[in-house]
């Protein structure tokens, strides 16, 4: 192996600006590295830089890392908000809760932000509010994102006529009970899934302690308003999008997430960002990590796996269901939300993109923008409205919160109501009731700027916890 030469230009595309930390990383490594791998020795400096702290007794270069620490403690202040809040388009405010309006005015004071937008779903949350859309500059906030990492809509259409879940009834709820898991329920029939073998397991500790629970949580849904419904699509006109001629369709929609996995990185991720900043009050929700620093790129490519981890999930769910009922779906319609993007604006410069229970609206994007257990879902088309962060809702939204709507609501009446819209419910409590949710045909008109209409789902049997 050759011995190495290192230069002082190498370094600093790497991050290194102080020369006199370059002459002493080139000293460090031409004493101790001779004849190590270049790409190697370079990836271990660029660790340093990022994080000196945790190599401070590191035997070669422990003195490296001392006088990184020195200067970035020196260089480093904490951030503040800042005073004035930037402004935010609001979708449908007339309908929604003013501490919803609170908790984005805080965000949009956060000195990372550069954009933001509120769709007209929106409620309260952790940090960001539920349908909260905000733009940062190489930052990523955990809570930003949510608990419930890369929680998504997927909509299977079948070949079998509408008429199939009348006839079929008794068999069809049948297969959902048998196919489907929930809660703290699990398969022990799953074959082995490549998901399980990701490299960040090994690469990253932390995910390492995680492993089990997320194989063993593998095809199942959460609880809440998590659910999987069998019912019908209807289509007025053909569209190139979802290419499906006018009639009604069986089909199969599901909502869920990442699980324990999602929430415990979520979790984990904010500690260290609240610990790093020490940001106070209901900022402190709104902790960033910058994706320069090694917990910010480890939280990315948690996040990535979470987002792979629930569509895998969703794969499960849909191809067993397809299975028992003996016919393969016509299209598959899937999309996520509670996730960050990096997306590029019209400068060239790229953003992070946080949507928290906001639906990926952009251009040649189409999803699935569910009401409630009564109520339709609409397949829809993004219209790219730049004002919305290329966004839209993700659902309904909630009124009221699920305590508020178990002391609110009896299950005699949310049984009359599903009896009166044909809505047969497997599962479920009145905390998941429709009179806890907006209305849906609302919502849709208060975004008729940001999607299209192409199609709708009718639920009919609705499997929830």
């Amino acid at each position: 192996m050759k011995r190495i030469k290192l230069r002082g230009k190498e370094l600093k595309r790497i991050g290194y600006v102080s020369d006199q930390v370059i002459a002493l990383a080139i000293n460090l490594v031409s004493k101790h590295c001779k004849r190590s791998d270049k790409v190697e020795v370079l990836d271990l400096l660029k660790k340093i830089n990022l994080s000196p702290e945790k190599y401070l007794d590191e035997p070669q270069f422990g003195e490296l890392a001392s006088l990184l620490a020195k200067r970035t403690s020196v260089k480093k202040k904490k951030p503040k908000l800042n005073k004035a809040a930037l402004e935010f388009k609001v979708y449908g405010e007339e309908n929604i809760d003013p501490a919803a309006l609170d908790q984005m005015t805080t965000a949009m004071k956060l000195p990372v932000t550069i954009k933001g937008a509120l769709m007209p779903d929106a409620h309260v949350g952790y940090g960001l509010p539920i349908g909260g859309v905000l733009a940062t500059y190489n930052s990523v906030i955990p809570y930003g994102v949510g608990m419930d990492i890369g929680c998504r809509m997927c909509l299977s259409v079948s070949p079998f006529s509408s008429k199939k879940i009348d006839s079929e009834r008794d068999r069809i709820k049948k297969i959902l009970l048998n196919e489907t898991r929930f809660g703290l329920a699990e398969f022990n029939d799953l074959e082995d899934v490549e998901i399980l073998e990701r490299k960040e397991f090994k690469e990253i500790k932390f995910l390492k302690t995680l492993q089990k629970k997320f194989a063993a949580q593998l095809g199942t849904s959460g609880h809440g308003n998590h659910f999987v419904d069998v019912g019908f699509v209807e289509i007025s006109d053909f569209s190139q999008e979802v290419k499906l001629q006018p009639g009604s369709y069986f089909a199969v929609l599901s909502h869920s997430g990442s699980r324990n996995f999602g929430s415990e990185v979520c979790k984990h991720y904010t500690r260290i960002a609240k610990d790093k900043l020490e940001l106070t009050g209901e900022a402190a929700h709104l902790a960033w990590l910058d994706l320069d620093s090694e917990e910010g790129q480890e939280y990315w490519a948690a996040m990535q796996l979470a987002g792979d981890y629930s569509h895998t999930n969703h794969r499960i769910i849909h191809k067993r269901l397809a299975k028992a009922l003996g016919e393969k779906p016509l299209v598959l319609i899937e999309n996520h939300h509670n996730f960050a993007w990096k997306e590029k604006l019209e400068t060239g410069e790229e953003i992070v993109i946080h949507r928290k229970g906001a639906t990926p609206a952009g251009i040649g994007d189409i999803g699935i923008i569910p009401g409630t257990m009564a109520s339709p879902a609409f397949i829809v088309s993004g219209k790219g409205n730049e004002d919305a962060l290329q966004s839209a809702a993700h659902g309904a939204g909630r009124l009221m919160s699920r305590n508020q709507a178990k002391r609110t609501f009896t299950e005699s009446q949310m049984k009359k109501y599903l009896q009166e819209k044909g809505v047969e419910l497997l599962g479920g409590g009145t905390d998941e009731s429709p009179f806890a949710y907006k209305d849906i045909w609302e919502v849709m008109k208060n975004q008729k700027d940001l999607v299209n209409v192409l199609g709708t789902f009718h639920p009919k049997i609705v499997r929830m916890e």
